[in-house]
């Protein structure tokens, strides 16, 4: 889980503790007025439109929490594989359990030399801490599902989601974005 850093004398452990302080920023303010089908649908298309402009082979997975989830919208582009789909179960499993990014909790995690199994007893088969997963909030109701991509380098899979999340919401996403690595 190492990052460069963009500022002379930061070392991997002071990029993970920024970043952690702007995913706890953006899992603030990247809330919905109100979230159903339709806006999943449009947050979805704006995603895949993303990544298809960009050539990113992803796997999108939307979906609402309950026993079972709802599913809401799914796509898989070319270039993904059955593990893609997978890497998105088990991250949007870290999302129903912490109702934080699944980025946030790996680089927490990390941070303390520990795993979700280590300190958790959550199986890695069923859970992984790694970027792409992010909850989805609506103010006044809390957290009720998550937006999840598996594809890219981790950090990139974050912060694909997050500009989506500022495009659908009009929020400013450089304000917003993880500082540069």
């Amino acid at each position: 889980m190492s990052a460069s850093s963009s500022a002379p004398g930061l070392g991997n452990i002071d990029r993970a503790q920024i970043d952690m302080q702007q995913i706890g920023i953006q899992e603030q303010q990247l809330a919905f007025p109100s979230f159903d089908a339709h806006a999943a649908w449009s947050l979805g298309s704006t995603l895949r439109r993303l990544a298809v402009e960009r050539s990113h082979a992803l796997v999108i997975d939307i979906r609402r929490f309950g026993s079972p989830f709802q599913p809401l919208f799914f796509a898989a582009l070319p270039g993904t594989t059955p593990d893609n789909a997978r890497w998105v179960e088990r991250k949007s499993n870290v999302v129903a359990r912490f109702h934080r990014s699944s980025y946030s909790v790996g680089l927490h995690l990390a941070g303390q030399s520990t795993t979700i199994s280590a300190k958790y007893a959550l199986p890695e088969e069923d859970y992984a801490t790694h970027g792409g997963a992010f909850p989805l909030s609506v103010v006044g109701a809390g957290i009720i599902g998550c937006i999840t991509v598996s594809g890219l380098p981790q950090r990139m899979d974050h912060e694909l989601v997050v500009e989506a999340l500022c495009l659908e919401l009009k929020r400013d996403y450089a304000a917003l974005r993880l500082p540069v690595a």
